[in-house]
Formats: C-alpha cells, sequence, structure tokens
C-alpha cells in the first residue's frame, strides 16, 4: 500500500514511520510514505502557497496551483494513481467500511489543507473525495490523514502481531466491549467471573452481550444499522430487549 500525502509540515508523519504498529508495518514493507510539500511547486520567492478570499471574509486560502502541481507530482509516482482524498469538516463521515475499502486500493493520495480552507475550483478539478473524521474543525488536514492511515494500515494482512483487526470494534458492526488483565483484583475491583471460568462458550457469550450493550448505550445508530444488515440473531434481540433506552451499559 502506498501512501502520497500533500503536506505543508511532512516532518509530521514521522509519527507513523517512527512508532509502533506502523513504524513495523513499515519496515516490513506493506506500506510506503512519500510526502510533497506544496511550496516546492511555487515559482515566487516567497514560496506562496496561500492568499486572500474572493469576496472577503477571515483567515487564508489555499492556491488551487501549487495543490494540483503536487497531486499530479504524487500520482506520476504511483504505478496505478489511486484516489485522490481531501479533508474537511464539511466532508462525508470518515466509517470502519470506507478505511476497509481503501486498504485495498494500492495506493491514495491524501490532500492536507490548512488555513481557513483550499480552492474550490481545486476540490472540484483534482480531489475524488472529500470527508471527514469528526464534526470539529482542526489546524488542518494532517492529523485526519495521520487517522486515515494509521486505520488503514491496521487493515493489511501481518500489520497486527497479536490480535486481528477482524475483533476489533466495528469489525461486526458494533463497539468492543470491555478488556481486564492481571491483577484479578486491583484496588479492590475485581474481573467478571465468567472470564476466569476457562468456559470458553461462556466468555465468548458474555463478550457478545457487553458489545451489544454498550453499542446500544453509546450508539444507537449501529444497532439500526446492524439490524438492516442481518447482523444480529435472535440471540442477539433478546439481549438489547432488556436495554431500556438510556440505561448504562452492566458491565
Amino acid at each position: 500500500m502506498r501512501f502520497d500525502v500533500i503536506t505543508l509540515f511532512p516532518e509530521m508523519f514521522a509519527a507513523l514511520t517512527d512508532y509502533g504498529i506502523t513504524r513495523r508495518a513499515h519496515e516490513q514493507g506493506l506500506w510506503r510514505l512519500a510526502t510533497w510539500n506544496p511550496r516546492d511547486f511555487t515559482t515566487d520567492a516567497h514560496r506562496t502557497v496561500d492568499d486572500r478570499p474572493f469576496g472577503g471574509g477571515p483567515g487564508m486560502v489555499m492556491l488551487a496551483e501549487p495543490l494540483a502541481l503536487a497531486v499530479e507530482a504524487a500520482r506520476g509516482a504511483q504505478a496505478t494513481p489511486g484516489r485522490v482524498i481531501a479533508f474537511a469538516p464539511a466532508g462525508r463521515p470518515l466509517t470502519d467500511a470506507r478505511v476497509k475499502e481503501w486498504s485495498s486500493a494500492g495506493a491514495l493520495t491524501l490532500v492536507c489543507g490548512r488555513y481557513e480552507g483550499v480552492d474550490q475550483r481545486f476540490l472540484d478539478a483534482c480531489v475524488d473525495e472529500v470527508v471527514s473524521i469528526g464534526d470539529f474543525v482542526m489546524s488542518g488536514g494532517e492529523i485526519a490523514a495521520l487517522a486515515l492511515i494509521d486505520a488503514i494500515v491496521r487493515q493489511l494482512p501481518g500489520a497486527l502481531k497479536e490480535a486481528s483487526a477482524a475483533d476489533e470494534s466495528f469489525a461486526a458492526g458494533l463497539l468492543d466491549g470491555p478488556h481486564y488483565t492481571r491483577p484479578e483484583v486491583w484496588r479492590g475491583l475485581g474481573v467478571p467471573p465468567v472470564l476466569l471460568s476457562g468456559h470458553h462458550a461462556d466468555i465468548a457469550r458474555w463478550r457478545r452481550e457487553q458489545a451489544l450493550r454498550i453499542t446500544a448505550e453509546r450508539r444507537p445508530d449501529l444497532i439500526e444499522a446492524a439490524r438492516r444488515q442481518n447482523l444480529l440473531s435472535a440471540a442477539d434481540e433478546k439481549v438489547l430487549r432488556v436495554v431500556s433506552p438510556g440505561r448504562k451499559a452492566r458491565i
């Protein structure tokens, strides 16, 4: 998997290549990263990448031409040019399904905006999709790009050493349940007895019930989506019937 990132701050992406699961996967050659700074595609002495918005208003807007040239250079370096994705609060919400879809894309070009925004003509002409990682505003698209790359790399075969991405939150349409480790009693708090029973079927059932309860409490929209996709069994529905609206999940 190859990521080409258009960014004014390429050094931020060392967080992925130098640390944790993404570092190990990078060293294994499971994914590659190239960064492209729009300032390198300017022609003036000040390497200008922004200007005041037409019509007035606060802030500055990123120029279309340096971004377009950077995208063209990035896609030209890809064996098979992939989709171009930009980040903005007005974009489509990023979901686990999109992450899984893009994990098999081969290559992606990620555009990280800054300042007040990006010239809309660049978005219309050069970007395939604008996505959002939440209903909030950040200083730029770099953190969103970091989050997307991290999520995709976790889906690549061989990236995870001890667990499968299939066991994590959203993989089955639900949030993940609670986890416990040693000691058995911590500050007077114990571990649910079922987890110490050694009975794998009972443990699996308990974990499923907790995932259902937590999802019903915190993300009821995911429960409805799971119903529409026929992902819930009769046993699941029995658990959900005892979870009242507004009632906290019992763990």
